[in-house]
């Protein structure tokens, strides 16, 4: 069983057809392995593989991101949700560490409070005035519902 050789064996780029090397194994058979083409064939075809699918990878991402634009864009509007939360709290964190600032803060938010109830809650004539302000609000945000009747 003589394989029918292509090139010289001793060449590089030595190509045979159904060459099969015999191998003895621990039991004391012999097993043939199958040899068809040199190991520079096989990276070459793996290049040409690698270079066809980079080729292709801009068609095959704009494709993927034409179908699934929408939750691609819900994905990262999340994630950056997210990032922007634990940034914020990483900065409030850092800021209530300074001395003597929360305590700032937390006078100051007193004072406020005071204010808007002596200001919105005291009187009935005041908080008509807020609740004119905030059904004002409410539909310059949702629209004016008798516009919409």
């Amino acid at each position: 069983m003589d394989p029918e050789v292509k090139q010289d064996p001793t060449s590089p780029e030595f190509v045979a057809d159904e060459l099969s090397v015999d191998l003895t194994t621990d039991d004391g058979t012999l097993t043939p392995v199958p040899v068809t083409r040199s190991d520079n064939e096989q990276w070459r075809e793996f290049g040409e593989k690698a270079s066809l699918f980079l080729a292709e990878l801009p068609d095959y991402l704009s494709s993927f991101f034409g179908e699934y634009k929408r939750p691609i864009v819900v994905v990262g509007l999340v994630l950056g949700s997210i990032i922007a939360v634990k940034l914020t709290l990483a900065i409030l964190d850092s800021v209530n560490d300074i001395p003597l600032l929360a305590p700032t803060f937390e006078l100051i938010g007193l004072f406020y409070s005071g204010w808007f109830i002596y200001r919105y809650l005291l009187r009935a004539s005041n908080r008509k005035e807020l609740a004119d302000d905030f059904n004002t609000l409410k539909e310059q945000i949702l629209g004016n519902r008798a516009s919409n009747d």
